[in-house]
């Protein structure tokens, strides 16, 4: 029983693992995004928002059928050094000069991803695409969101290397799925952004600053935290398995001083500031014409 309990909790983390934020904050991130947005836009993202909310998480789908999916959602700076940010060049003809496509694939290419989705976008207003628009305004979001969770910025993204597995979901899936709906996410109105790639830079160093506080708190929590207590029985779907428990999360939430709530506001700025500023480069167009 023991086993098959352990096994369980495996396959939860592996699946929440796959599941970048998690689809619960996925979900909350572009939902909450749509309402950053200035009047010219507002009126379109609502009309359409059950498409951006559902499509939030389509990126994440992709990696069981697209090989070449996994490493658009992260971005492993520790692999390039102690100062990795200094060394990697932003622009990706440079980066891959000094340290080859194969080696940048490997270690993932979540800034040059938002780029990419970014100037698509913008391409897609351009041409008054709707589902151009509204599919990779979902993907963008779901991309941009995952630039600010710490453990896509470092190749111990779930703490496999210092006997910390399933650091990876608790950080972001259970605790945004237990608290989430109690976080604050007034974040005010999109800002526009002048240089699309070096802000994707910008917020995946800011995260990666973060690393080692969620590495270290929850090594500390769990020193000192009843061993007996950690664990609980959740019901995923219809199936009850064995998951961190809520008084675990609880505590290990509280040590990071909200740092999950203030990835997700961020992001959801982000995120609204990436779809704003795409319209405005794009010349504005009159999204009222793509209503139905």
């Amino acid at each position: 029983m023991k086993q098959r309990l352990i096994l369980s909790f495996s396959g939860v983390c592996l699946i929440l693992l796959c599941s970048s934020w998690g689809f619960f904050a996925h979900y909350r991130i572009n939902k909450m995004a749509v309402y950053t947005l200035p009047k010219g836009m507002i009126f379109f993202y609502k009309a359409n928002i059950d498409y951006i909310v559902k499509h939030a998480v389509s990126a994440d789908k992709r990696r069981y059928v697209d090989s070449t999916e996994a490493p658009r959602h992260y971005f492993n700076a520790d692999h390039y050094g102690k100062k990795p940010w200094a060394a990697m060049p932003q622009k990706w003809a440079d980066a891959a000069a000094k340290y080859t496509a194969d080696t940048l694939d490997k270690y993932g290419t979540v800034p040059w991803t938002i780029q990419y989705q970014y100037y698509k976008l913008v391409r897609a207003f351009k041409a008054h695409d709707t589902t151009a628009i509204l599919n990779t305004s979902a993907n963008l979001g779901h991309y941009v969101a995952d630039a600010h969770v710490p453990l896509h910025l470092t190749q111990n993204y779930n703490g496999q290397l210092s006997n910390q597995t399933g650091i990876h979901a608790l950080w972001e899936s259970r605790i945004p799925e237990l608290f989430g709906d109690k976080y604050n996410y007034k974040v005010g109105r999109a800002r526009y952004i002048e240089n699309p790639l070096a802000e994707a830079f910008r917020i995946c160093r800011a995260s990666f600053k973060s690393v080692d506080t969620v590495l270290r708190f929850e090594r500390m929590l769990n020193k000192t935290f009843p061993s007996d207590k950690k664990d609980s029985m959740v019901m995923h779907g219809k199936k009850p398995v064995k998951d961190y428990s809520e008084t675990y999360a609880l505590a290990y939430q509280k040590m990071m001083k909200g740092m999950v709530e203030r990835q997700m506001r961020a992001s959801i700025l982000s995120v609204g500031s990436f779809w704003y500023s795409a319209w405005v480069d794009a010349g504005q167009p009159d999204l009222s014409r793509l209503m139905p």
